[in-house]
């Protein structure tokens, strides 16, 4: 453990010195941090050797997800949001399902072995996408605000939706009992899940910003205070909402927002220590995927169809749904190229490889490998294209939308 925490901390210093010039540049935090995990795992030093089964690395992996989540919907641009909300609300509710749809079909014609429920699992680990990976496009200012804050809202609330979806299907896979019902059991989560998760999210950062309001004005908060409450209310939005049955991804979401919209006067302020807490949190999950998934599962992916599986998973299996959804919202063709293309899977889908992992499903080890191979062919494709093609996209440099 202590070898593992010297190694973490090393890198952890050593990157945030360069930090800033590798923004710049097409390789993105993302690719590096897997870089270094490979390295320092199995199959390069052996300085570190964890197991992904284990409560710790999930934990982890989850406190990221949701401290990502929440800090990017506090950033989210309402105004630009109200303009274009039926982009987003496409991409959930028709390009969404179709992701899983596609993805569900392209496993039962790669994996004939696999189980109904287990090509249903892998569809939906790999449908959520990742608002961490995007932050190259979300946050550019040269790409129109419109397709910024719609592909922010898609990745901030699709993994929460696919929660209920993926348990949903583990019930059934390891439970035959339970196969009679299986419409009825999904909606029943999908539905408490979410409710539950929006009203936690939004009453407590309500609450927690009026609190901080009013400290505020008061000057109670002395600076290096200020970034602790935002991380406080992340995590303690995840937790409750997990401990009364609803998605924590979704509170996070939801309270993000909620806290974004409240807070005004005091927010980039009180979001920059969390922002900062994020990037820890996200290069260390990183670092631990590169070092106990790609170092462990390395043979297993060697499989051709794992790889064919992971393009499909990029590109058809992704743009054909989000293309078909937007269909009649006056997108141009290169918009919908451009929303299908940044789907980046990360995060979320590596919280969801290390329940299936825990949950002993059959045919793991396929579902293991091909979520790996997907996962790394999106960090070094998505972090490699990210920059030059929002550059490309969105012409020259634009001055921020006012908030």
């Amino acid at each position: 453990m202590y070898e593992a925490l010297v190694v973490l901390s090393v890198f952890a210093f050593a990157y945030s010195v360069i930090a800033t010039r590798l923004a710049r540049g097409v390789v993105n935090g993302a690719v590096v941090y897997l870089a270094f995990g490979v390295v320092a795992g199995p199959l390069g030093l052996g300085w570190l050797d964890l197991s992904v089964g284990s409560e710790g690395v999930r934990t982890i992996a989850e406190l990221t997800l949701a401290l990502v989540l929440f800090t990017d919907a506090s950033n989210a641009n309402l105004a630009v949001l109200r303009r274009t909300l039926k982009l987003p609300r496409r991409l959930l509710l028709v390009g969404l399902p179709g992701t899983i749809a596609l993805g569900a079909a392209a496993a039962a014609l790669l994996f004939p072995h696999l189980g109904i429920f287990e090509i249903a699992i892998l569809a939906t680990m790999l449908a959520p996408t990742d608002a961490a990976l995007g932050k190259a496009v979300v946050t550019n200012p040269v790409v129109p605000a419109t397709v910024r804050e719609s592909l922010n809202v898609e990745s901030g609330l699709n993994d929460g939706i696919c929660v209920p979806i993926l348990f949903t299907f583990l019930a059934l896979a390891v439970d035959d009992e339970r196969a009679g019902a299986p419409m009825t059991l999904a909606l029943r989560l999908v539905a408490e899940e979410i409710g539950i998760g929006l009203v936690i999210g939004v009453a407590l950062a309500a609450g927690a910003s009026w609190v901080l309001r009013t400290a505020g004005r008061r000057g109670w908060i002395a600076e290096p205070w200020t970034g602790i409450p935002v991380v406080a209310l992340a995590l303690a939005s995840f937790g409750l909402a997990q401990l009364t049955g609803g998605s924590g991804f979704i509170a996070c979401f939801a309270g993000g927002l909620t806290f974004g919209a409240l807070t005004r006067e005091h927010k980039h302020a009180v979001l920059e220590g969390a922002l900062g807490s994020g990037e820890a949190l996200s290069l260390v999950t990183w670092v631990i995927f590169g070092a106990a998934l790609v170092g462990h599962y390395a043979g297993a992916v060697l499989d051709w169809r794992v790889w064919a599986y992971a393009v499909l998973s990029l590109t058809v299996n992704r743009m054909l749904p989000v293309f078909l959804s937007v269909i009649g919202l006056g997108v141009r063709t290169n918009e919908k190229l451009f929303l299908g293309w940044f789907g980046p899977r990360g995060l979320a889908s590596v919280v969801f490889l290390v329940i299936v992992v825990d949950a002993n499903v059959p045919g793991s080890a396929t579902l293991v490998a091909t979520v790996v191979a997907t996962v790394v062919l999106s960090v070094l494709a998505h972090g490699l294209t990210a920059n030059p093609l929002a550059t490309a996209f969105g012409g020259p440099p634009r001055p921020p939308e006012p908030s």
